[in-house]
């Protein structure tokens, strides 16, 4: 097995096990047509008819029973316990962005952990497309061109500040945190700009919007 990183000029599709739907590979590939699977998320590859270019992950999900199946994968398994197989993922990615999905639909534990990981911003830029929402953790500024009233809500993971402008409910002057104020079910007003005095912002968009914040977070 191979253990160095996964390269590429273009997008990545990243799944996981959490019960990914065929429709939403299919969505993500022709975005981002390099396919990578996180572990278990292999076999929902299999089964919807798709071949990941690599499988990355401890294997404590990976169907090796169906190992030939897999054949013109490259298997970086990655053995250490410290780490989720999703940061496994982007800390092996090389690629201007990452569209993930398979990672909001199963357990609430490795859902939360996912959390976690986004806010870091490990690797590249990734956007999670969840069956309703769009997830993606903010730059220090983001720049959004979507639709006047398209739902915006901002989920601090640690305490920040920041200023903006084009929401119906500014953030200047409030304090966000995880165990405080938070800034869910907003909405859009004009081109929303915001800044924030530290990282660790995750941004919820409707999936109608997954373009708007893929080019707000590579342009």
């Amino acid at each position: 097995m191979q253990s160095d990183n996964v390269q590429s000029s273009q997008g990545v599709t990243l799944v996981g096990a959490g019960l990914p739907m065929r429709d939403d590979i299919a969505q993500a590939l022709n975005i981002a047509p390099t396919l990578v699977a996180a572990d278990g998320g292999a076999n929902f590859c299999r089964d919807a008819g798709f071949l990941p270019a690599a499988v990355i992950g401890d294997f404590d999900s990976f169907d090796g029973i169906h190992a030939d199946d897999f054949s013109g994968s490259r298997l970086i398994r990655i053995a250490e316990q410290e780490t989720t197989d999703f940061e496994k993922c982007l800390s092996r990615i090389v690629a201007p962005f990452i569209i993930a999905t398979g990672f909001t639909a199963g357990r609430v534990d490795h859902t939360m952990a996912v959390w976690s990981v986004l806010a870091r911003r490990i690797g590249p830029p990734v956007l999670i497309l969840g069956q309703s929402d769009v997830v993606f953790a903010a730059p220090e500024k983001l720049e959004l061109n979507l639709e006047p009233d398209t739902r915006v809500s901002l989920f601090p993971m640690v305490p920040m500040t920041g200023r903006s402008s084009g929401l119906h409910w500014p953030i200047d002057g409030l304090t966000l945190s995880p165990m405080g104020r938070v800034g869910i079910s907003n909405r859009v007003t004009g081109p929303v700009s915001i800044e924030f005095d530290a990282p660790g912002c995750l941004v919820i968009t409707p999936r109608e919007a997954l373009a708007a914040a893929l080019a707000a977070l590579i342009d």
